[in-house]
């Protein structure tokens, strides 16, 4: 899996989509017609306003005998609501939680590795990858109501990286399910399960890509074993060939020294580098320690634009109008050191010129640019709040034994 996941390959059809509403409609389109198997991966399942739209559609699919597997984060989603539960239940749909945090929750360095990452694959045909938990844009789990929408993406596709989609999902529902036969005292069976399943999938992850024009990707898939970079490389690799310019847009933006130093050196060789970063006051550590991270960018001539009406939510990028990534990984340590991730890397000048043109008129029409006289004179109290917030996440890392700020 690791090289098939690593390569850009041709014959893929790309749908851009914006926002919990056109990822839930496209969603609920794909499991309506579904007849055999339908995997879905999220970090928060959430049954209010929209969410619930995709919630029905995956009961329905299972009354009809589709096989419907549900893999949620255990902190981002501790509980199913009892009537959901029971509705489930009844209807076959397989519901599992990756990792439940246990009474010490967060407090417990071991439970920071989760699962982020947001896929779905229906029938081994069509899949989605994204930034968009399955949850409602006008709803949040912590601040309620919202007056507008959360800005973040997803990308339907279809053709060869459907596959590697599906098997990787496969892989990770094999493992869980190998691990609750063990501690059942079923070790034999679930091996020689996980064995004969890890062989369907290399077979499958090997098939050649149709031969057409159409646009050239890769899934880039993170996880704490063989690929813990694969996602930070692909973004520092696409910088360091930018020639022109560079936009990217996330929410959580505290990136390492290395990508730090990759942004800078584009932006001083005169690529225009523009950032869409969050705005709004969401997490305490990522919000304020985002901020020290200003400075060196400023001064090197990169443009900082802060959202504002919403909270921005989204894990994409455009360099030079052609390469573009949609995903589910943030640039700070959390995601590239220790979270499950899933991002899609995209060549084609169609697709990355649409979502270029929606980054451009979310900076000029929904974003704040930071100056860089008004960042030098902010006030004292904020960057104690700033450089406290560092520390913090720097001690998180400690606590894993992780080098990155």
């Amino acid at each position: 899996m690791a090289r098939a996941a690593s390569t850009l390959r041709a014959g893929h059809e790309l749908r851009l989509l914006e926002g919990s509403g056109e990822l839930f409609a496209a969603l609920v389109d794909a499991i309506e017609l579904a007849t055999h198997e339908v995997r879905l991966e999220t970090y928060i399942f959430d049954f209010t306003g929209q969410a619930t739209e995709v919630a029905y559609a995956l009961e329905r699919a299972a009354r009809r005998g589709v096989s419907v597997n549900v893999l949620t984060d255990g902190f981002g989603t501790p509980h199913l609501p009892p009537a959901w539960r029971e509705r489930f239940l009844n209807a076959g749909v397989d519901w599992r939680v990756y990792a439940p945090p246990g009474r010490l929750g967060m407090l417990w360095p071991g439970n920071w590795r989760r699962l982020h990452r947001k896929l779905c694959v229906v029938d081994g045909q069509v899949a989605f990858c994204g930034g968009i938990n399955i949850l409602d844009d006008l709803h949040d789990p912590n601040h309620g109501v919202l007056q507008a929408p959360r800005f973040d993406f997803a990308v339907r596709i279809t053709g060869p990286l459907v596959v590697e989609a599906q098997a990787a999902m496969a892989q990770l529902w094999l493992r869980m399910q190998a691990m609750r036969d063990i501690r059942k005292a079923w070790l034999a069976g679930a091996i020689d399960s996980l064995r004969a399943s890890a062989a369907t999938m290399r077979a499958a992850a090997g098939r050649p890509a149709p031969d057409q024009p159409r646009a050239r990707a890769a899934l880039l898939l993170r996880d704490n074993v063989r690929n813990r970079a694969r996602i930070d490389r692909a973004y520092r690799r696409a910088i360091g060939r930018a020639r022109e310019e560079i936009i990217i847009a996330n929410a959580y933006f505290v990136p390492g020294r290395r990508m730090r130093q990759a942004l800078v050196t584009a932006a001083r060789r005169g690529v225009k580098v523009q950032l869409l970063l969050q705005g709004r006051y969401e997490y305490f550590m990522q919000y304020y320690a985002a901020r020290p991270v200003y400075g060196a960018l400023l001064r090197a001539g990169v443009q900082i634009h802060e959202y504002s009406p919403s909270f921005l939510h989204a894990k994409v990028a455009v360099i030079d109008g052609r390469w573009a990534t949609v995903g589910s990984s943030n640039l700070d340590p959390l995601s590239l050191l220790l979270a499950r991730e899933a991002n899609v890397v995209v060549e084609d000048a169609g697709f990355a010129g649409l979502l270029r043109g929606r980054l451009l008129e979310a900076m000029q029409h929904a974003g704040r640019v930071v100056n860089a006289d008004e960042y030098g004179n902010r006030p004292l109290r904020q960057r104690a709040m700033e450089y406290l917030a560092m520390a913090l996440m720097r001690l998180a890392l400690l606590f894993q034994g992780q080098k990155y700020l």
